[in-house]
């Protein structure tokens, strides 16, 4: 399963026999429980299960009038924030995060709605992660727990500043490490980390250079924050503070983190970076360490579990436009034009999807999360004859992380132990170029490859909007006692989720949901297979 580690069973299809068949689906489960597939996909693999889910350790029993208490025990469990009171007896105290404009730390009496003008968010507040009812596993992009789709609600805590804290700003040590590979947006989040920050109090601000690396290389010295240090720097791409993948053992980081007297540590990256941030979480309530360790999740491929969204995407889909455009007007421009264009997405191909829609120039789009043959009468090359006979040229969008049970697998890692993908862009254009050679067609192939273009270029507004609101709410998170957590938005709402549960593995396109159709009924594409 993808999300919440759960396998299920459903029927594919009623039976006479006296066991009934049950499909198995593995790679394809969605966040939820499982998603239906079609039955083709599935139809050389029938397994005969019963009908049951296991949601983490819990083995659930659909025949039991009970197994919705016993799943939603499971969810709340699972889904409920670690906190700093696990292992320290504090008392927490009145904020110091005000909206007054005069920015007056408030007292040690109470607050009164009229100060913050109902801005704080009550700690029992909870978002709902679910909100469609699916009446069937057959309705297009269904997520079900049990075979008959039965609604479950999925609660999850909700983000923003509370009336206390558990920190006392003024000796606060706060620390801000940027992770992994570049996405528009490093510097908006940054920057409003920062700020809010000193909106608590805190005077002692400090950014780790180089991703985790800089916790442990020689020569490397953090670096003092302030407001009027981060000021601008949302006005280019990149990361002020730098980047790198891997980094040293998590008890050299937290012999850092320890010996630099840090309360507070906040990590922007992606689901690699979000392990790590977990990983020092855990080390430091082994040491029993009075550390929060807040993530922000960040990743143009969008792959991020429950999230709607991860900052840097909007901007990758946007930046993706002008390669497509470009892509475009040199097969619209020449005789028998293929424009080739490859963008981001190891796992998921989510911008791809969403380019290809946006744009509405894409023939053919091609994601991981989709087989598909390149030869034979059913295959791409097939096609691509067929646009070129009809309407005299085409475009075709593939995500990096296509076609790679095509290619030769090289078992070989980066730094941050992702595997290393064969290029699937340069072996399409390879097979285009020779499939048209060999059947004695002209084509002229054009190949685009906008891939560092997008990372490094600026935040648009719905991004810059939305690493506004995570990196405060990051904040918040910490001075609530927070750790072990991530700030992301959910079903349109600001959520805190606990880190192990969105890094079970990448989320993926699902074949079945209506965006992918969509896709589909954009591009005129046919099933390639």
């Amino acid at each position: 399963m993808s999300l919440s580690g759960m396998t299920v069973a459903f029927k594919a299809s009623s039976s006479s026999v006296t066991q009934q068949q049950w499909w198995h689906p593995t790679r394809d489960q969605c966040q939820y429980g499982f998603t239906f597939l079609s039955e083709r996909k599935f139809r050389k693999r029938p397994v005969l299960l019963g009908v049951k889910a296991i949601s983490g350790k819990l083995d659930l029993d659909f025949s039991d009038p009970s197994w919705k208490q016993k799943y939603q025990e499971d969810w709340d469990g699972r889904f409920s924030l670690p906190h700093i009171t696990d292992i320290y007896d504090l008392e927490p105290r009145t904020t110091t995060f005000s909206l007054k404009k005069n920015r007056t730390p408030l007292g040690d009496g109470d607050v009164s709605s009229t100060d913050m003008r109902n801005g704080y968010v009550n700690k029992d507040d909870r978002a709902l992660l679910k909100v469609i009812k699916y009446a069937s596993p057959n309705s297009a992009g269904a997520e079900c727990i049990d075979p008959d789709c039965s609604w479950v609600e999925h609660w999850v805590h909700r983000a923003g500043p509370r009336k206390e804290i558990y920190y006392e700003p003024e000796e606060v040590k706060a620390a801000i490490v940027t992770c992994g590979g570049l996405s528009p947006g490093l510097n908006d989040v940054i920057r409003q980390i920062v700020f809010t920050l000193e909106t608590y109090g805190v005077k002692n601000i400090v950014g780790i250079p180089f991703g985790y690396r800089g916790f442990f290389e020689k020569g490397l010295k953090e670096m003092p924050l302030s407001r009027e240090w981060v000021e601008n720097i949302n006005l280019s791409g990149g990361s002020f503070l730098g980047v790198s993948r891997g980094g040293a053992k998590t008890s050299e980081i937290v012999d850092s983190i320890q010996a630099r007297r840090i309360d507070m540590l906040f990590v922007i990256g992606g689901n690699g970076s979000h392990a790590g941030a977990n990983a020092i979480h855990e080390e430091c309530r082994k040491r029993k360490l009075k550390v929060s360790v807040v993530a922000i999740p960040k990743t143009i491929d969008n792959d991020i579990l429950f999230m709607d969204k991860t900052f840097g995407f909007d901007t990758a889909v946007e930046e993706a436009q002008r390669a497509i455009n470009s892509a475009y007007i040199e097969a619209r421009s020449a005789y028998h034009g293929i424009g080739l264009v490859k963008l981001m997405g190891r796992s998921s191909g989510f911008i791809a999807m969403h380019a290809s829609l946006s744009s509405g120039q894409i023939d053919v789009c091609l994601i991981p999360e989709v087989s598909f043959t390149l030869d034979g009468e059913h295959g791409v090359l097939q096609h691509l004859e067929h646009l070129l006979n009809t309407k005299g040229f085409c475009v075709i969008c593939v995500a990096e992380g296509a076609g790679q049970d095509l290619l030769q697998k090289s078992n070989a890692t980066d730094a941050s132990g992702n595997a290393i993908l064969s290029d699937f862009g340069v072996h399409m254009q390879q097979k285009i170029k020779k499939h048209f050679k060999d059947i004695g067609v002209p084509a002229d192939l054009k190949y685009i490859d906008p891939t560092y273009m997008v990372r490094a270029c600026r935040a648009n507004a719905s991004d810059a909007i939305l690493c506004t609101v995570l990196g405060q709410n990051a904040v918040h998170g910490a001075f609530a006692g927070f750790s072990g957590i991530t700030s992301g938005v959910c079903n349109t709402h600001y959520v805190y989720l606990p880190i192990p549960e969105v890094i079970t593995t990448p989320k993926h396109v699902n074949p079945n949901s209506r965006m992918w159709h969509r896709c589909l009924t954009s591009t005129g594409q046919p099933d390639f297979h």
